[in-house]
């Protein structure tokens, strides 16, 4: 438990509203949009959450260090006050509020990644430089890899078909393998006849641009979550685009977002299905650790052939065409139809999304966590050895998880992540450890793109102030391994390693944080599964791949090291995770950090 005398430098008052469960699914900000309006241009022009307007901010204003003394600037939030200058919060006995009151309070929301950190300004660019901040991220990574290393990639990669996105600013050699959404969208995946994107936050003119200038006007569907002002941006900026058209999903629980990533993409030479972590914007594809898990090339199935032909022994095509039913959308009944046409059966992962609703029955089981724990009661190793092995869970924002444990955390979800086999474990719950790996204060100060980073780690001091327990099981972000230890996580990755870390019994990279708006919540005494998201992620089980001894070897020094890349994964941050020391802070985005600064001289004051 972390101590007041840790944090004693913050306090927030007792009329300050807590989002219930939502640091990672809040409501945009549409403020950022009538400045534009209003000829203001400093802030995102797309739709933008607090956290990342006030990297947004940071980024267009730096504060230097030596300008801590003539800084005025007071915190975000006018709930704030500050008792002693610097690092840290800490609680007033007064800020207990039942989750009740919290679900009924009218929320000053930030969405968990409506638009992520900010435009990078490398070290060596003066400010009076003529590029837009935006231009300046996306003339890092203007042009694909050689094709050469693309086909390479391809061909002969891993079978996992797991890989990261391109990082600037670290050694070359760790982007080998890597991927940018150009590689993706290049010609040399296919010949492209149409396209859909599924995000949360988009930028349609880097979109465009991401793809060659053949593929341009080809059709592209964006299916996204937004309403009111924020759509009415987002339609504002396909305007020049002849060729976009859009899907709305359907939100009707409160606090959700559309906040899958995934890539629908039909080519003459068949269809390819990508599922990824990033958002639709140039920072989220340049200097953070991001994941992406990129089908096998799906051929087109003999006309008259019945549409449940080419599914996989992991039920993929299935699971893909019942998540794509569960917008209830007649736009995606198109890409229903194309997918019923083609041959999944390459497929070796397992789809695991979550759609907004509250289910009972046998449909409590198709999404979530409940998901999760039916998948690994089927098609995990139930070996007795492994019934004590630990938890990872890594992410980049955090919602509400009650007032211990118990409430959600170490009961319903710690359930489904130790499910295996059909037996029943004999293990008591708190004999499982549950390591969470999110980034630190100096995680976020130390990193490539500085404090403005921590725009895309929106864990609020509201929230923070009501779950002290929670950080005790806090673990730094590293990762030397794959070379990223400075690029900061957007990834979200859960998983089950063994007590020494050399194996996993299976791996997933997903959207979905830590919340329960994303993994969704029983009520009504366990008959109900409520949900607030729309997730998607993808699950690697050893028995997929032919493993027969229930789990996958993790990698050495680096994932470039192994001889066999078809037993060891590619887990792409340093195993066994270091916990917090006891000055380590979780990085929060809405109160300063002003005693020492950060890799570009800067200060944090998200004012």
């Amino acid at each position: 438990m972390l101590q007041e005398d840790a944090h004693g430098k913050w306090t927030v008052s007792s009329s300050d509203e807590s989002t219930e469960e939502n640091s990672d699914s809040e409501k945009p900000s549409t403020s950022s949009l009538l400045d534009a309006a209003r000829g203001r241009t400093s802030g995102p022009q797309y739709p933008c959450s607090e956290a990342r307007k006030a990297a947004h901010k940071r980024k267009a204003s730096p504060l230097k260090l030596s300008d801590k003394k003539n800084s005025t600037e007071t915190p975000p939030a006018e709930k704030q006050r500050t008792s002693q200058e610097g690092l840290g919060w800490c609680l007033s006995s007064s800020d207990e509020e039942s989750e009740d009151q919290e679900k009924h309070a009218h929320k000053e929301t930030l969405k968990e990644e409506k638009c992520d950190a900010p435009k990078e300004r490398p070290v060596n660019l003066c400010e009076d430089d003529e590029l837009s901040e935006n231009q300046k991220v996306e003339e890092y990574d203007e042009t694909p890899s050689e094709a050469q290393d693309t086909w390479d990639l391809l061909n002969g990669g891993s079978p996992f078909r797991f890989f990261l996105t391109k990082v600037r600013g670290i050694e070359q050699s760790y982007n080998s393998g890597a991927l940018h959404i150009k590689d993706i969208l290049s010609p040399l995946f296919g010949t492209l006849i149409s396209s859909a994107q599924f995000n949360y936050c988009i930028d349609v003119g880097w979109l465009v641009r991401q793809y060659p200038q053949e593929f341009r006007k080809k059709p592209l569907l964006i299916v996204h979550g937004e309403k009111r002002e924020s759509k009415a941006e987002l339609l504002a900026q396909a305007r020049p685009y002849e060729n976009i058209s859009f899907c709305q999903a359907k939100l009707d629980i409160a606090f959700g977002t559309h906040h899958t990533k995934m890539m629908l993409l039909l080519y003459e030479e068949g269809l390819r299905v990508v599922i990824h972590t990033s958002n639709l914007i140039a920072e989220d594809w340049h200097q953070k650790t991001q994941g992406i898990w990129l089908s096998p090339l799906y051929p087109r199935l003999p006309q008259g052939t019945a549409g449940s032909a080419g599914e996989s022994e992991t039920n993929f095509k299935s699971d893909l065409i019942s998540y794509l039913m569960a917008y209830s959308s007649p736009t995606l009944k198109e890409w229903i139809d194309l997918i019923q046409e083609h041959d999944l059966s390459e497929t070796r992962v397992y789809l695991l999304g979550s759609t907004p609703g509250r289910y009972q029955g046998s449909d409590k089981e198709k999404w979530g966590h409940l998901r999760l724990r039916k998948l690994l009661k089927e098609h995990a190793s139930s070996t007795p050895a492994q019934e004590s092995w630990p938890l990872v869970g890594q992410f980049s924002s955090i919602g509400s998880m009650g007032a211990d444990g118990s409430k959600w955390l170490c009961s319903e979800f710690q359930e489904s992540l130790v499910a295996a086999g059909s037996s029943v474990t004999s293990l008591l719950k708190c004999e499982v450890p549950i390591h969470l790996v999110y980034p630190t204060v100096n995680n976020v100060r130390q990193s490539l793109e500085g404090y403005p980073a921590g725009g895309s780690l929106p864990y609020s001091i509201q929230t923070a102030q009501k779950q002290l327990w929670l950080h005790s099981y806090f673990h730094k972000w590293s990762a030397e391994v794959s070379g990223r230890s400075h690029a900061m996580p957007h990834i979200k990755t859960y998983m089950r390693p063994s007590p020494d870390f050399q194996k996993i019994a299976w791996f997933l990279v997903t959207s979905a944080n830590l919340s329960k708006a994303a993994w969704g919540a029983l009520e009504k005494n366990g008959t109900q599964l409520m949900i607030r998201s729309y997730e998607l992620g993808v699950l690697f089980l050893p028995s997929a791949f032919g493993l027969e001894e229930g789990y996958f070897r993790v990698r050495g020094k680096t994932l470039s090291e192994s001889n066999d890349s078809a037993t060891y994964f590619p887990v792409p941050y340093d195993l066994p995770p270091e916990q917090y020391g006891n000055k380590d802070q979780p990085w929060i985005w809405n109160i300063p950090y002003t005693n020492a600064p950060d890799t570009h001289g800067n200060m944090w004051v998200p004012s």
